[in-house]
């Protein structure tokens, strides 16, 4: 019996019109495919969610033992090393930055001064490259703070915001497609376009009416990634040095601003909602101080590497990717403290080394060379997978593609698949060529409102102009209720970001080996292509970010 699967597995990759032309796509794939073995993925992950890992917190010594654990994994695996100065590592300098006490917040309007209440009416982020800062500047209202000609909309029409401080609502038009609505609102989105069009930093406000809601409190500090240089190299709250602050505002004090410039602040929400913009000068400035401490340590993304077979295209990668940390000890639930992060991302990096290891065993290697990188940061907010894609170990421009694992949550058989963002780009004909592969069918995600696409590590290629994907769980199920999304609502609510997340029953190590058959077969194609991926024309992302 397995002999037959082996010698139709090995047909169908020999006959498909997916791969190139060029493409000799034998027994030697079809051998590297069944190393893939259930039992190995059980293995990576029940040690590196083991407790004496202390839920893989980047900077402890359980985050450098799963360091170690990966790095001698992929030297066993005979890949090579691709990190900084021949070594399998990246250094991530990662900053945590604390907001001083003594920050001050006073609107000026009409001769009259009005001071807020740091922790009340305002909160600052801190500052991750200027110890003390001081701003006065005149203020602006932006709407959501989107620029999106792509579907037709601007915040920022006819709307001159140079020198100023911007006011922006969190949110997108309701006519926005779900992930273009998350990337348009993303944190770093809002900055960025505003530093755009001149500003000198943003403040969110809040419509929220109750009373007892209250602005964020950062007090357990914001992080970044900091570079040689000591700048800023990837962050989610800081974008340039023109932008002076970053705050957020209760809904009483944007209330009192709208309605200096006339505004009704119910009439502006619904206005937005509704897609039409309703920016407008405000006839007050804003005089603030605050300063920033700080608190630095060193973390490492992983990255090995699969040298490729053509002479010129093996300057040219295909990356899979994972997130190594997870969160570390902290609040504890029924009794235990430790976060092992099993399902996340344990199961990710075990995917990714078994995908390596049949990229190992094959006689001959794809044209392109594959990258294997596990990084650091992914749950203090994408921090290491940003940091390598805007300064990878390998040129840049030579990246062609990503495929990122993160939690692919295997608890039930992999019957049906979702490509998150290869719909944006030509990725999605390998997705459904290998899919069809494996017998395994592609659905839209089930989803849509979890935003996947833009809060795991793809998009920090994305945003660079990578065309990426995440390989999630479609719905199909054997019972043919094709519901699966129910069965993960219920897992989620007992074991996503708490302490039960480790080695239990709840895997299907089964399913965990298609992922990594899937995964590998797409990034294969990609690899032996004579073209490389290109992002969908007029596609929103291809728009926004392409190089």
């Amino acid at each position: 019996m397995k002999r037959t699967k082996l010698l139709l597995l090995a047909a169908l990759l020999s006959t498909g019109t997916a791969f190139s032309q060029t493409l000799k796509v034998d027994q030697d794939v079809a051998n590297s495919l069944t190393l893939v073995k259930p039992n190995a993925l059980k293995a990576h992950i029940q040690y590196l969610a083991d407790d004496k890992l202390q839920g893989r917190l980047p900077g402890t010594p359980g985050y450098q033992i799963a360091v170690d654990y990966v790095v001698q994994q992929l030297k066993d695996l005979n890949v090579q090393p691709a990190g900084e100065n021949n070594t399998y590592l990246q250094k991530v300098r990662i900053r945590k930055a604390y907001t001083g006490n003594g920050a001050t917040f006073t609107l000026i309007s009409d001769q009259k001064e009005t001071a807020l209440v740091q922790g009340r009416d305002f909160a600052f982020y801190p500052n991750p490259q200027t110890p003390s800062v001081q701003v006065e500047a005149p203020l602006a209202f932006a709407g959501y703070g989107i620029t999106a000609p792509e579907v037709g909309y601007d915040d920022y029409a006819k709307l001159d915001v140079k020198g100023k401080v911007v006011v922006v609502l969190r949110g997108a038009p309701k006519n926005f497609h779900s992930t273009i609505a998350a990337a348009s609102m993303s944190l770093s989105t809002i900055l960025q376009n505003a530093v755009d069009h001149g500003a000198v930093g943003v403040i969110i406000g809040s419509s929220n009416p109750n009373p007892r809601a209250t602005v964020p409190n950062l007090s357990r500090g914001v992080n970044s990634v900091m570079d040689a240089k000591g700048k800023v190299g990837a962050s989610g709250s800081f974008v340039s040095d023109q932008s002076k602050v970053l705050a957020q505002i209760n809904a009483a004090t944007f209330h009192t601003l709208l309605q200096g410039a006339g505004l009704d602040t119910a009439q502006v929400v619904a206005n937005l909602r509704k897609g039409t913009p309703s920016s407008a000068n405000l006839p007050a400035k804003m005089k603030a101080s605050y300063t920033s401490t700080y608190q630095d340590f060193d973390s490492y993304n992983v990255v090995g590497k699969i040298t490729g077979s053509d002479a010129k295209l093996r300057d040219e990668y295909v990356v899979h990717s994972a997130h190594l940390d997870h969160m570390g000890v902290s609040t504890p639930v029924k009794g235990d403290s430790i976060y092992n992060g099993a399902h996340d991302n344990a199961s990710g990096v075990a995917s990714v080394l078994e995908i390596a290891r049949v990229y190992s065993n094959l006689k001959q290697k794809p044209k392109r060379s594959v990258l294997f990188v596990l990084v650091t940061g992914e749950e203090m907010g994408l921090l290491g997978s940003s940091y390598f894609a805007r300064y990878p170990t390998v040129p840049k421009q030579k990246i062609v593609a990503n495929i990122n694992t993160d939690m692919p949550t295997i608890i039930a058989p992999l019957l049906s698949a979702v490509a998150l963002g290869a719909e944006h780009s030509s990725l999605a004909q390998p997705v459904a060529n290998a899919a069809g592969y494996l017998g395994i069918a592609v659905e839209a995600d089930p989803e849509p409102d979890q935003n996947r696409f833009i809060r795991s590590d793809q998009f920090s290629f994305v945003s660079q102009g990578i065309p990426a994907l995440h390989i999630k769980y479609g719905n199909k199920t054997k019972d043919g209720q094709n519901n699966l999304n129910k069965q993960v609502e219920v897992w989620r609510a007992s074991f996503y970001h708490k302490p039960q997340d480790e080695l239990n029953d709840s895997f299907d190590f089964e399913a965990g080996k298609h992922y990594v058959q899937l995964n590998f077969l797409i990034s294969y194609q990609v690899a032996q292509a004579k073209e490389r991926p290109t992002w969908n024309a007029n596609d929103f992302f291809g728009g926004r970010f392409k190089k």
